[in-house]
């Protein structure tokens, strides 16, 4: 049996085999937040059709602020807490583990969302004509938002959830305190690389802290901002914070990249339809999977069984994750252990639409 259906363990939990469902924002959620009938039938295909691990979209830890659009789902009260459990339950009785994404959107969200506010960011921030976008977070509201990931974490335990994600990817908050392209503080948050994952650092610790020791705690994180600018995220600092934030209580890290503000295309590049195209983010994955403790799982572009099989046995990656592939075929990982080759996912992108996440395309499926 191939490497990718065999189970592998984590700490304490032990995955079914070597599949993730990477984090996807789904818009089924009740414009309040909460979780919908919708999202469970959602969750409760992805669990039948075999993954291993699901990670929900992104739920975000402050109110107003942390949303980064509408529909989105919230975890910042306890109201969220029951609607978390029914979905537990339904992914649970299907085989498959769930962690909760944890989320702050920074700078990466509209005042139509945040009643009407400015938002915030590690620095003020200003776009091509001068005008501010952004406002710098305040020493006491740093602080606090430790305080809203920790409740966070502790209600996603208490809803059943096997684990969170803390999402340090895609241009939202803590990607936005880790890159110099959008952190231009002078005090102990930004300048040096120190100083600019002291902030991930310290929620790594807070939040493996506040579940225990034997509660799995992954982190998303971005190996590229993907932007043109001339100050921006470098991989030797990524893999520094990979280190510091495993050292700080993370279990496992995913490697992503891109900005959804800027460079939605580096997170999901398009036209993936060939092995060579696949695994986009293999060559930083490996880099830090040398340098870290804790096991990688690898997002980007996975499409076909001869990619996945070679980054496991290369040593790049430790599990398989990815998302539009399973917009289209929920029950991919079962039809993968009966003999099908590769995704039928062209990595054209039409499911990124405001009306709800689904397959839009009707060409011929890949050869």
């Amino acid at each position: 049996m191939s490497k990718l259906f065999e189970p592998y363990q984590i700490g304490a939990i032990s995955f079914r085999n070597r599949f993730v469902r990477s984090a996807t924002h789904d818009r089924l959620m009740l414009p309040s937040g909460e979780v919908t009938d919708a999202q469970i039938e959602l969750f409760r295909n992805l669990a039948a059709g075999g993954v291993g691990l699901i990670v929900t979209g992104h739920s975000y830890v402050s109110h107003p602020l942390g949303r980064a659009s509408i529909p989105q789902n919230g975890i910042f009260h306890e109201r969220f807490v029951d609607g978390y459990k029914k979905m537990v339950e339904t992914v649970h009785q299907h085989g498959a583990k769930i962690f909760l994404q944890l989320a702050h959107a920074g700078r990466q969200t509209s005042p139509e969302f945040i009643d009407g506010q400015m938002p915030v960011a590690p620095s003020d921030l200003f776009d091509d004509q001068g005008r501010q976008v952004a406002r710098a977070l305040k020493l006491e509201e740093i602080d606090r938002l430790q305080e809203d990931y920790e409740a966070a974490a502790l209600r996603a335990k208490r809803a059943g959830f096997d684990g969170v994600q803390i999402h340090m990817a895609h241009g939202y908050l803590l990607a936005q305190f880790l890159s110099p392209y959008t952190n231009h503080r002078e005090d102990e948050y930004g300048g040096s690389i120190d100083h600019r994952i002291s902030l991930l650092c310290a929620l790594s610790y807070r939040v493996k802290a506040a579940v225990g020791r034997q509660y799995p705690v992954f982190a998303k994180l971005n190996t590229t901002d993907g932007v043109t600018a001339e100050t921006q995220l470098a991989l030797p600092d990524v893999i520094y914070a990979a280190q510091m934030i495993a050292e700080h209580g993370i279990d496992a890290i995913e490697t992503s990249g891109g900005t959804i503000k800027e460079t939605r295309v580096v997170m999901s590049k398009p036209g993936i339809l060939s092995p060579d195209q696949e695994a986009y983010f293999a060559p930083a994955a490996k880099q830090i999977k040398a340098a870290v403790k804790v096991p990688v799982i690898l997002v980007g572009g996975l499409r076909s069984v001869s990619a996945m099989e070679s980054v496991l046995a290369d040593g790049t990656t430790d599990m398989i994750s990815m998302s539009r592939p399973f917009i289209r075929e929920p029950d991919l990982v079962n039809k993968l252990a009966a003999g099908q080759a590769k995704a039928t996912c062209v990595s054209c992108n039409l499911c990124f639409n405001p009306q709800g996440l689904s397959c839009r395309y009707e060409g011929p499926a890949p050869q």
